[in-house]
C-alpha cells in the first residue's frame, strides 16, 4: 500500500510540473505575443479548483494529471481563414489573426519549454551531484559470448563506443542501447589490460535485443560489470537456504563448477534452477564449504516458475569494493555545468527520436511504449533513490514529451507547425476540410498509442 501511495504522488507531482512547464510555455509566448489568453488549466476533467487572475485569466486545476491546455481568444477558429466569429475590436487580440511566425512561436513553446526544463534539471545536477560513477572497466567476460569471441579480456577498459567516449559505465549503457534492433558492427575502443596500444573491438550484431522491453546491452555482449559480492546477510526460517545450512556472513563462490561473479549473477543462477540439486561453495571464515542446495520453485505474476532460496544480500555501496582508480567523479562550476546539461538534452533527444523511428518501422518492440502506470512505477521507484535520480528521470520524461508533441501528429503542437509550414509555402491557411480530416486521423492515432501503452502496462502486472 505504501509503494501505491508513493507511486501514485510521485505521477502527480512528476506530470504535474512537466504539464505546468509545457502549458506555461505556451501561455508565456501567447502573452508576449499580445493573445488574449482565456484559460489556462493544468489536468482534465471538471475544475477542481478555479480562479480568475488580476490578468483575467481563469486558472483551473482539474482532477485527472494526464495533459492540460491554454485556451486562447480565436484558437478554435483557426481553421477558419478570417477568423471566425471573433469581433473586430478584439481581433488584434485574436490567435488566429496573428502573424504566422507568431502562431508558430506559440505552438512552438509548450516543447520548447520542455526542453529548456531538461537543461535547466541537468544544470543543477552537474553542479549539486557532478558525474559520478565506476569507469568501465571489464570485470570477468561469459564463456562462449559475443564478448568473448569478440577477444575481450578481463581488466580492459571500454574508452569509446562507436566513437563516442565512455568515462563511466552508464555512457557504456547508453551509447550501446543507442542501437537498439540495429544490424551491422558495434565498435568498441579499448585500452588492454595487458597492452598499452589501444585498440579497437568490433562485434557484430543483427536485430539487436529489439523485442527485448528492458535490455540489457552490456550483458547481452557477456560483459561484466563490478558487482557487489554475493555474501550472504541472513537466511529467512524454513527456506532452502536455511535447509541447506547456509549460514549469515558466507560468499558464494560457485555453483556446479562455475564461479558467480557477485550477487546479481548469484540471483540469476537460483532464478533458473528450480527444484535441481546445485553444488555450491561457499567461503566461511577464510575456508571453502560444500554445500548441496535445491532451490524451492516460486510461481510468478505471469506464470512463469523461478528458483528461490530465501536469503537476502549483505548491503554493501560499489564505492567500497571497487579500487579508487576505477571510480570517476567529475565536478562543474555554474559556468562550466551548461554545456554537459545542453549536450546531455540534445544526446537524449535523439536518443529518443531514433527510438521512435525504430518503433514505427519495425526495429525495435512497441511494447517498450509505457503508460501512466509504468511511469508512475519509476517515478515512485527513482523518487525513493534519491533526488539526483529522480531529477534525472524528470528531465527524462520532460525531453520526452518535447520530442513527442513535436512529431507531425494533427492534434499535437508538431501537426500545428505542420500546417502552418504548409501555410508558409503555399501562402494560405490549410483548407478546412483537410485540417478537420487530420484533427480526426490525429485523433485516432494518440488513442490508439494510449490504448496500446495502458495494455503494455497492464500486461507487466498481470
Amino acid at each position: 500500500m505504501l509503494e501505491f501511495i508513493i507511486s501514485v504522488n510521485a505521477l502527480i507531482v512528476t506530470l504535474g510540473i512537466l504539464v505546468t512547464i509545457h502549458e506555461f510555455g505556451h501561455f508565456w509566448v501567447a502573452r508576449r505575443c499580445g493573445v488574449k489568453v482565456l484559460r489556462f488549466s493544468i489536468g482534465f476533467g471538471k475544475a477542481a479548483k478555479s480562479w480568475i487572475g488580476k490578468d483575467g485569466v481563469e486558472y483551473v486545476i482539474a482532477p485527472i494529471p494526464l495533459g492540460g491546455y491554454v485556451k486562447m481568444l480565436g484558437q478554435e477558429d483557426t481553421f477558419v481563414a478570417d477568423g471566425g466569429d471573433v469581433p473586430t475590436s478584439q481581433r488584434h487580440l485574436s490567435f488566429a489573426y496573428k502573424p504566422l511566425w507568431q502562431r508558430m512561436a506559440i505552438v512552438a513553446a509548450g516543447p520548447i519549454a520542455n526542453f529548456l526544463l531538461a537543461i535547466f534539471v541537468y544544470w543543477i545536477i552537474n553542479i549539486a551531484y557532478g558525474v559520478n560513477g565506476i569507469a568501465p572497466v571489464i570485470n570477468g567476460i561469459v564463456e562462449e559470448s559475443p564478448a568473448a569471441y569478440a577477444g575481450l579480456e578481463q581488466g580492459d577498459q571500454i574508452l569509446a563506443v562507436d566513437g563516442e567516449e565512455t568515462i563511466i559505465w552508464q555512457h557504456v549503457t547508453l551509447q550501446m542501447l543507442s542501437r537498439l534492433g540495429e544490424t551491422g558492427d558495434l565498435v568498441l575502443t579499448i585500452d588492454p589490460v595487458d597492452s598499452s596500444t589501444v585498440r579497437n573491438v568490433t562485434i557484430p550484431i543483427s536485430g539487436w535485443m529489439g523485442g527485448e522491453t528492458a535490455p540489457d546491452p552490456v550483458s547481452n555482449l557477456g560483459i561484466v560489470q563490478f558487482e557487489i559480492p554475493a555474501i550472504i546477510a541472513g537466511v529467512v526460517p524454513g527456506g532452502a537456504a536455511e535447509a541447506s545450512g547456509i549460514l549469515p556472513g558466507d560468499e558464494v563462490i560457485s555453483v556446479d563448477g562455475r564461479s558467480i561473479r557477485g550477487w546479481t549473477h548469484w540471483v540469476e543462477v537460483i532464478r533458473a534452477n528450480p527444484e535441481l540439486s546445485l553444488d555450491v561453495v561457499v567461503q566461511r571464515d577464510g575456508l571453502d564449504t560444500a554445500i548441496d542446495l535445491r532451490p524451492e520453485a516460486a510461481t510468478l505474476d505471469d506464470g512463469s516458475v523461478i528458483g528461490s532460496i530465501g536469503a537476502y544480500v549483505q548491503e554493501t555501496r560499489l564505492s567500497e569494493i571497487v579500487p579508487a582508480e576505477y571510480q570517476r567523479e567529475i565536478r562543474y562550476g555554474p559556468l562550466a555545468a551548461i554545456q554537459p546539461a545542453l549536450q546531455e538534452t540534445w544526446d537524449k533527444s535523439v536518443f529518443v527520436l531514433d527510438s521512435v523511428k525504430k518503433m514505427i518501422i519495425g526495429l525495435i518492440s512497441v511494447k517498450n511504449i509505457n503508460g501512466p502506470i509504468t511511469i508512475a512505477q519509476v517515478a515512485g521507484e527513482t523518487a525513493t533513490y534519491g533526488l539526483d535520480v529522480y531529477l534525472g528521470f524528470l528531465a527524462l520524461l520532460s525531453i520526452s514529451l518535447g520530442v513527442l508533441n513535436l512529431l507531425p501528429i494533427p492534434v499535437l503542437d508538431g501537426g500545428h507547425l505542420l500546417y502552418y509550414m504548409i501555410e508558409a509555402v503555399i501562402r494560405r491557411p490549410v483548407p478546412e476540410r483537410i485540417q478537420a480530416w487530420g484533427l480526426q486521423l490525429g485523433l485516432l492515432i494518440i488513442s490508439g498509442i494510449m490504448v496500446l501503452a495502458i495494455y503494455n502496462d497492464v500486461s507487466r502486472l498481470l
